[in-house]
């Protein structure tokens, strides 16, 4: 009874998280993110608010706070996503391919392999935090909640969690003008393979650092080569 009640209770919070979690960070992308840049003129002083402050007090603590609460219900707990020892050279095909593939789409895109005049280091800061902070939510809490002890809903977990990732970029996507043409040309099929791919790897590995490097290394290459 006292399991089937904290179960039921962490399907609530799972909820109320996501509720919230979506709202604020809609408001941000939409009012407050404009209004840090005017305060803060400078790029990296702006970015080192939005991305290092920010990004982490809204994403990473609540996500680590909830997956500590729930350690007894939850697939990996805390301390363990931080400190299981990864086999790295099982990983190694699918790091490379996280290497190939943007180097390769960018060959295609634009005949050479040049460097996005653009990428400085506002980029360099986004990037460095990206992983972790995306990753933490959206596999380090939302997938190994839904997961669970048993794992039985295993690749339901991974699928919701895969389409909640999805659904994070559309503030940004609409921004940039970018929604229409993400959803008419399947661009979001491949951020729905990358959740994949993040999942199946901190499943497996029950260590949240590989899906982090993964997702480090794929959006820094993405934006050097395949932008600008």
């Amino acid at each position: 009874m006292e399991t089937a009640e904290k179960r039921i209770s962490k399907t609530k919070v799972l909820i109320l998280y996501s509720i919230a979690f979506y709202t604020i960070w809609t408001l941000f992308e939409f009012l407050w993110k404009p209004v840090i840049d005017d305060i803060f003129h400078g790029e990296i002083s702006s970015q080192i608010v939005k991305t290092v402050i920010i990004k982490n007090l809204v994403w990473v603590l609540p996500a680590a706070l909830l997956v500590h609460h729930y350690r007894d219900d939850v697939c990996i707990g805390l301390k363990e996503m931080f400190t299981s020892k990864v086999k790295w050279l099982r990983y190694l095909p699918v790091f490379l391919l996280f290497v190939l593939y943007p180097l390769v789409t960018a060959y295609l895109h634009k005949g050479s392999l040049t460097l996005n005049s653009d990428f400085g280091a506002k980029e360099i800061i986004m990037y460095s935090f990206v992983g972790i902070t995306e990753e933490m939510v959206f596999r380090g809490w939302l997938l190994n909640a839904m997961a669970g002890k048993e794992r039985q809903n295993q690749w339901k977990a991974i699928l919701l969690s895969s389409l909640m990732f999805v659904a994070i970029h559309i503030p940004t996507w609409t921004i940039h003008g970018e929604l229409a043409g993400v959803f008419l040309h399947f661009g979001f099929v491949q951020v729905i393979i990358l959740s994949i791919i993040f999942s199946v790897t901190f499943l497996k590995s029950r260590n949240i650092l590989v899906p982090v490097a993964l997702h480090m290394i794929f959006d820094f290459l993405f934006d050097m080569f395949c932008f600008g």
